[in-house]
């Protein structure tokens, strides 16, 4: 057990077979910390019972994490706004006669606005993107139901998180990753000149554990800091996986869009936090992911 762990009450897990959960858990668990984990099958959050099971789930002591939503891969359109706008109405619903200690919502990037290019807490929050604008919803009415009972909250905004587990398979390095593995070729965009904020997954987790165990309130983005290009990653992964794997490229589907994050805040809030290297990173997904995690 790690010194000060001791005074972090039980943690509620929403979405507990997620892949930022499902991290977050494990370094609980290392960490000798009480945790609850609540998943679908449990208690279903986007249909109407589910205030009332999570009502007999949470005690006033709790510090709850909510980290359960559908991601892009299930879907960008109406039906999934709606099912993720029901599900963290459930959770207000709870709030309302169940209050816990201390609520952190794991919100993304995505609830910026497109052509943010340097971004920091304050930047415009702003989204014509069905998954990013319920983002933007969830938070607000999260926020709301919080200020109701009285219960701080904290919103993580990660920026594109990568690491063995990943479920969206979106264009980056767990894409990357997957297919120099298993096809031993990497397909880029152009040139891949965009630059982007790369965060590994136990980075996140860790920075969702310091945020409760300092029972933080706020907005934090939880980012590396240093924008790295989705060809210089590629060339990582390639370096990594020790050569036969091929470049290729296809031609540009949407504009060049830079996104840099600013990091002063959260080295403010955790100036003993350090972001994990890419290239350590990737070694680390690379091993886990010829091990078989899923």
């Amino acid at each position: 057990m790690y010194a000060g762990d001791v005074t972090l009450p039980r943690v509620v897990v929403l979405g507990a077979k997620g892949f930022v959960a499902s991290r977050l858990i494990r370094l609980l668990g290392r960490h000798g910390v009480p945790c609850r984990p609540v998943g679908r099958a449990e208690v279903d959050l986007s249909k109407p019972p589910a205030a009332e099971k999570l009502r007999r789930i949470i005690q006033p002591d709790d510090a709850m994490v909510v980290a359960a939503g559908l991601t892009p891969e299930r879907g960008r359109d109406r039906a999934t706004f709606r099912k993720n706008v029901a599900m963290i109405d459930s959770v207000c619903g709870a709030l309302e006669s169940a209050p816990c200690a201390h609520v952190v919502y794991i919100s993304s990037a995505s609830v910026y606005h497109a052509r943010c290019e340097k971004i920091d807490e304050s930047s415009c929050c702003e989204s014509d993107d069905p998954y990013g604008l319920a983002h933007i919803v969830r938070e607000k009415l999260l926020a709301g139901a919080c200020r109701s009972a009285r219960v701080g909250l904290a919103i993580v905004r990660p920026s594109a998180i990568y690491g063995a587990g990943d479920t969206h398979n979106s264009y980056g390095p767990n894409r990357f990753l997957r297919t120099a593995l298993r096809e031993g070729r990497i397909t880029l965009f152009g040139e891949g000149e965009e630059e982007r904020d790369h965060i590994y997954i136990d980075d996140v987790a860790n920075l969702i554990r310091l945020t409760l165990l300092g029972r933080r309130c706020g907005v934090m983005n939880a980012a590396h800091g240093e924008a790295l290009t989705f060809q210089g990653a590629a060339l990582g992964i390639q370096k990594a996986v020790g050569g036969g794997v091929a470049l290729v490229t296809e031609p540009r589907r949407v504009p060049i869009r830079h996104q840099r994050f600013y990091t002063a805040a959260l080295r403010q809030a955790f100036p003993e936090f350090r972001p994990t290297p890419f290239e350590t990173g990737v070694l680390k997904s690379i091993g886990e992911l010829m091990e078989g995690a899923p």
